[in-house]
C-alpha cells in the first residue's frame, strides 16, 4: 500500500517547479501512515524551499530517502540520502524536516544541497531523468 500511495502523491504533484499543497494532495497524504505522511510533505517543503532560495536550482521532484532512509523522532525527520531534481540532473540533500503533530504540514525545514549525483547511479537509486 505505501509504494502505491507514494506513485499515487508523485503522479498528482504536476511537474511545475514548487507547488503548493492542493486538495487532492491532502485527501492522498490522510491515507498514508505517519512517516510516510511526513516524507511527503517534506518532499514537497524540499521542492519549495530549494527553488525559493537563492540558488541555481528549480526542482520537480524531491525525494528525502534516496540513498539513505531518513531518520524518525516524533514529528522530526532527519536524513543524509535525499536527492532533488532540477532542470534534468539529480542532486543530493542533507534536511532536518519538523511537522506538525498530524503531519500534514511544515512547521520548520533546513538543508545542505550536496553534490550532483551521476547519472551512472540514477537507476540503483531509482531515480529517472
Amino acid at each position: 500500500m505505501k509504494n502505491s500511495a507514494v506513485v499515487l502523491i508523485a503522479m498528482l504533484l504536476p511537474a511545475a517547479p514548487a507547488v503548493a499543497m492542493d486538495a487532492r494532495f491532502a485527501a492522498s497524504l490522510k491515507k498514508l501512515d505517519p512517516q510516510t505522511r511526513l516524507e511527503q510533505v517534506c518532499d514537497l517543503e524540499a521542492m519549495n524551499r530549494i527553488d525559493r532560495d537563492a540558488n541555481p536550482y528549480h526542482p520537480d521532484r524531491a525525494k528525502t530517502d534516496v540513498v539513505s532512509h531518513p531518520v524518525h523522532a516524533g514529528d522530526t525527520v532527519t536524513g543524509k540520502g535525499g536527492a532533488f531534481r532540477s532542470k534534468g540532473r539529480w542532486y543530493s540533500f542533507s534536511f532536518t524536516c519538523k511537522g506538525t503533530p498530524d503531519h500534514m504540514k511544515v512547521l520548520s525545514f533546513s538543508y545542505k544541497i550536496g553534490e550532483p549525483i551521476p547519472e551512472s547511479k540514477w537507476a540503483a537509486l531509482g531515480l529517472w531523468r
